[in-house]
């Protein structure tokens, strides 16, 4: 394809991801923006767990049934001659992991707040890993059909929480029972409340102008408390400067209820109007343009048992450049082995479709086995290696047994694919057989508890371990390499363990102890967080 066709469908991307506190109404608003699109006919609701239908980007059994996110789901959708391509993000604090390296896979991020809650713990947390990669946001202050606080003071808590300008580019005429509708600041245009159901609706009422008398009639006192807040943010409020959002460094403000449909069309409109094309991503060995002829894409999450029946694994894949083909022959620069993928899909959520051709911006899904690891990038030969997908030390620890020991097989594979997917951190001790896991959450612990039994059909045992803090352990070739770290590993095979990519991982009880150690082996380097294993661990894999 010439580099001109290619570049024509760049432009037509929009990749984001949408994140918020638990319960913020981040599902819902996934689920309104695909109705909205045209994606879908109907909404699944997310907290009716009994009903037959549920959310379509929560496809796990456990999310059905608790009416939570916990893993990232994709879906693609097509939108005024936009390819759009949205991932729906866990927002309990015990999944972030994966909702960082989601991050990682996306040029915008579309920020859901709960209007009577305002900024929470959460929130402030996805924040900095978007600030820390520049990443355009908008904002979306969700259930204004609630009693909520007032929209001034939210509009001065996210300034002020998150150290952002924000533009409202829509403001909210009442609140809760009294709330009426929105104004289109821009536009100079109120959309009409009316309680929504699981379709879309098309007949919403529209009333023009700033200054019209029917506002006053119909609304009464709630308009006239809105008007002057429109003309407090007529002379305070800054401009919208696309150049400030493209950094991060501003936010434009939208109002409205998920649940009843309001306010998802503007939402939907300024993604594809505001949110940036895919841009130049960065690796080690240069900087790659999206609109290169040459493919490329980083493996930035792996989901198994997608399809509990066919025990499958896919490798979620952004392409960062070039134009994609089913069958083309593909590299995977950690291993130098090589793909020829003949049954990639795009997404829905669990429904899949074959796909022929991707460009800069999608999401592609791989079906491998094992083949495939958190971090790989995928060439057509150069050996280019993205960076920045992040692993955290584990803050919990967990041994883990069969209660069946004829499961023992089932428990082992089980454990590797829910290791390899990022889902939890799976640790082989040196000295000892029975398993660790290794946690951000408690929640962690029981959704894989869940899922072993439930996909593997192996009934585990999750038992409390003496272990608190890990740290991966490296040493420079300079210094001894290969021999100083062997050397480590066996003086302290009481209390090393090997992680998913056979990345050395010391596990102690207390914080003194690893200070003692660090003083007793200078050589040795610590980490708190390692990207994928061929950047960390490069000079240990080459040697």
């Amino acid at each position: 394809m010439a580099d001109g066709s290619i570049a024509e469908q760049v432009r037509r991307r929009r990749t984001f991801a949408i994140i918020s506190h638990p319960d913020a109404g981040k599902t819902t608003l996934t689920e309104k923006l695909l109705l909205f699109s045209g994606a879908i006919q109907i909404a699944g609701s997310v907290k009716a767990r009994k009903a037959s239908r549920h959310a379509t980007s929560d496809w796990m059994e456990i999310e059905k049934q608790r009416g939570i996110s916990v893993a990232s789901s994709v879906m693609q959708m097509e939108y005024r001659g936009c390819v759009i391509n949205l991932l729906d993000t866990p927002g309990h604090q015990d999944f972030s992991e994966d909702t960082y390296r989601v991050l990682t896979a996306v040029d915008a991020a579309l920020m859901v707040i709960d209007a009577a809650n305002g900024v929470e713990p959460q929130t402030r947390r996805l924040l900095q890993v978007c600030r820390a990669r520049n990443t355009p946001i908008l904002t979306f202050v969700n259930k204004m059909d609630r009693e909520v606080q007032e929209p001034l003071a939210l509009m001065d808590e996210i300034e002020r929480e998150l150290g952002m300008e924000v533009v409202p580019f829509t403001w909210p005429v009442g609140m809760g029972k009294r709330f009426h509708g929105v104004m289109d600041l821009r536009e100079q245009r109120m959309r009409v409340f009316a309680p929504g159901e699981d379709r879309q609706r098309n007949d919403d009422e529209v009333l023009k102008g700033l200054n019209n008398p029917a506002y006053a009639e119909r609304f009464g006192a709630e308009w006239t408390h809105a008007q002057h807040d429109i003309e407090l943010l007529q002379h305070a409020a800054p401009a919208f400067d696309e150049a400030q959002f493209l950094a991060g460094h501003q936010t434009p403000m939208f109002f409205g209820s998920a649940i009843n449909n309001f306010g998802v069309q503007e939402v939907l409109d300024a993604l594809v109007d505001l949110a940036p094309p895919p841009s130049p991503r960065v690796a080690m060995q240069r900087t790659v343009k999206p609109e290169e002829s040459k493919f490329s894409g980083v493996v930035f999450k792996i989901q198994a048992n997608m399809d509990p029946a066919h025990r499958d694994r896919i490798a979620f894949v952004r392409v960062a450049s070039g134009h994609f083909e089913r069958g083309m022959r593909l590299k995977v620069v950690r291993s130098g082995k090589e793909l020829r993928p003949n049954t990639v899909v795009s997404f829905l959520s669990q429904r899949r479709e074959l796909l022929d051709e991707a460009f800069a911006g999608d999401i592609i899904g791989i079906p491998n086995h094992g083949v495939l690891q958190l971090g790989d990038t995928l060439t057509e030969g150069e050996a280019l290696q993205y960076t920045g997908l992040p692993f955290f030390a584990p803050e919990m620890f967990r041994s883990v047994e069969v209660a069946d020991p004829l499961r023992t097989k089932q428990l082992k594979a089980g454990l590797t694919q829910l290791g390899e997917e990022g889902a939890i951190q799976v640790f082989r001790p040196v000295a000892g057989s029975v398993l660790l896991l290794g946690a951000v959450g408690q929640l962690q612990f029981e959704v894989v508890a869940h899922r072993l039994e439930h996909e593997y059909g192996c009934k585990a045992r999750v038992m409390p371990s003496r272990f608190q803090i890990a740290r991966w352990v490296t040493c420079d070739d300079a210094n001894g390499g290969a021999e100083e770290l062997q050397r480590f590993i066996d003086a302290n095979a009481h209390r090393v363990a090997y992680d998913a990519v056979d990345a050395p991982t010391l596990l102690v009880e207390y914080a003194p102890e690893l200070r003692a150690i660090e003083a007793n082996w200078p050589k040795i380097k610590f980490h708190a967080l390692r990207e994928h294993a061929g950047l960390v661990f490069q000079k240990k894999l080459e040697g």
